[in-house]
């Protein structure tokens, strides 16, 4: 029997299987006709050819673009619409030697993301950008995108796009290509087989400029939209080859290194320039540091004003200082007093892979509405801190939960300001995730020339973990040990 070689096939940069979620098993995400599977399938080609794939991070935003991530093997990083540009941003700069992707649609990059998209290619930043347009909103029903032509009716133009009312369609290809530092910017199509092949060729070059670390790239992929624009797959295609490439021309629009003046600016340790004093650490001090710490995941909570956030900041700088690898996500409303506040802490001894905390091992909550909201999705194992002198009747814990009246205490000390440091104290006795002088050093330093303040804030770490000590409340069935559920 004559040997066969496969020249088409699944590319080994998509996962063997496609999962979908339990009610959704029987679907696909893209429609039929669709360019996103094809647009899928060039960058995973390129990827594999390339050899990328190991230190390759795609970011998808939302649209239909989201669904990235249920097909490439390799980094995958979620981000909040239009906003692909500026998290590949971080990606890029916190991990060199990466090749990281903005996978994103017309709506998303040049409607709420045009921001991200200019500022990020006028920096010049080491991202590739494949944008796909089909010049309309496909995942949200049809709306008028900023690509949306002239005379094109669409849920919000049902006469018809105009000028007149909603201007032109955007070119974003000619507009970057006006900014001084792109490497590499070009416009293809998906029209029919021809197309296909170049945008293939552009896809590439994208990511082999991205893999040198040249700068910043752009392929724009006029991409078609069969079900929105209420066409059949081939009359899409059709639309994409003969009247979206003449609003959209084909080709490229830069294909250059720039010369960008070079600064060489000097690069500060984080203790430097967060103005933390001391000689540098030995590995081995590191290790004998790290064993007086405990990795550990904190959720603080509470209303505006009661220090939420900074009690959070003080923890995470404690754990920098411990030479723990540390993350703080706030979470607050618009309301600077008095609206909801509550921030995630993480402390590692590894590096934290995400800075969002679901199931908290600690919860610091300041009143009775955080800690109903917060205290059911503690971890098993873990323990709560409230601050009131006992639970309110209708709530049953499941975790340990240790009630301290912070309030009423703070007061006593002479400033209701210090209740979060109560806390704080009592968290660091109770968990024994950081040790006290780490505490006292940061509020030393961060109350420089206000000894006053120092000292309420002083007594009230101490006033913290001598409640622990001497008297501590817990709320829940107690056990023999003395503890709670």
């Amino acid at each position: 029997m004559s040997e066969y070689k496969v020249t088409q096939g699944k590319s080994e940069v998509f996962y063997d299987r496609f999962q979908r979620k339990d009610e959704l098993q029987h679907q696909t995400h893209y429609c039929p006709g669709c360019g996103h599977g094809v647009a899928h399938k060039l960058i995973a080609e390129a990827i594999e050819e390339l050899g990328i794939q190991d230190k390759t991070i795609v970011v998808s935003p939302v649209g239909c673009s989201v669904f990235a991530y249920y097909y490439f093997d390799t980094g995958n990083v979620q981000a909040a619409h239009g906003r692909a540009p500026a998290v590949a941003t971080g990606l890029s700069r916190s991990n060199p030697g990466s090749v990281v992707i903005a996978y994103q649609g017309d709506g998303d990059l040049a409607a709420i993301g045009t921001a991200e998209i200019i500022h990020a290619a006028n920096r010049g930043e080491k991202i590739a950008v494949f944008f796909l347009n089909n010049s309309i909103y496909g995942m949200t029903g049809g709306q008028m995108a900023p690509t949306t032509l002239i005379g094109q009716a669409s849920t919000t133009t049902p006469w018809g796009r105009r000028a007149n009312n909603d201007g032109f369609p955007i070119k974003v290809c000619e507009m970057l290509a006006t900014l001084e530092a792109p490497v590499y910017i070009e416009r293809v199509a998906l029209g029919d087989g021809k197309q296909i092949m170049k945008a293939k060729k552009a896809v590439r070059k994208a990511l082999e400029y991205q893999k040198q670390g040249a700068g910043f790239s752009l392929v724009e992929i006029l991409s078609p939209c069969p079900t929105i624009l209420k066409m059949d797959p081939v009359v899409a295609r059709k639309y994409v080859e003969e009247t979206l490439t003449k609003a959209f021309p084909l080709g490229v629009f830069r294909d250059r290194k720039p010369e960008i003046p070079f600064v060489d600016t000097p690069h500060r340790p984080i203790a430097e320039v967060l103005g933390i004093t001391g000689v540098k650490v030995s590995d081995e001090h590191k290790a004998a540091r790290r064993a007086q710490t405990r990795e550990t995941t904190i959720k603080v909570a509470g209303f505006g004003g009661q220090g939420v956030l900074t009690l959070g900041q003080l923890i995470a700088e404690m754990g920098m200082r411990e030479h723990m690898e540390v993350s703080w996500l706030p979470s607050y409303g618009p309301e600077m007093r008095s609206g909801s506040a509550h921030c995630s802490v993480c402390l590692s001894h590894e590096r934290i892979g995400s800075p969002v905390v679901t199931q908290p091992q600690a919860l610091i909550a300041m009143n009775e509405i955080s800690l109903k909201k917060f205290g059911p999705k503690v971890a098993p194992g873990g323990v709560i801190f409230y601050n009131r002198d006992r639970l309110p009747e209708d709530y049953k814990p499941e975790v340990r939960t240790i009630c301290l009246p912070a309030n009423e205490i703070a007061d006593q000390i002479g400033s209701a300001k210090v209740a979060n440091v109560i806390m704080l104290g009592a968290l660091l006795q109770e968990t024994g995730v950081l040790p006290f002088d780490s505490a006292l050093e940061v509020l030393k330093d961060s109350l420089k020339k206000k000894e006053k303040i120092f000292e309420m804030n002083r007594k009230a770490l101490e006033a913290g973990k001598n409640y622990i000590e001497e008297k501590v409340l817990v709320g829940a069935v107690s056990q023999p040990d003395g503890y709670a559920n």
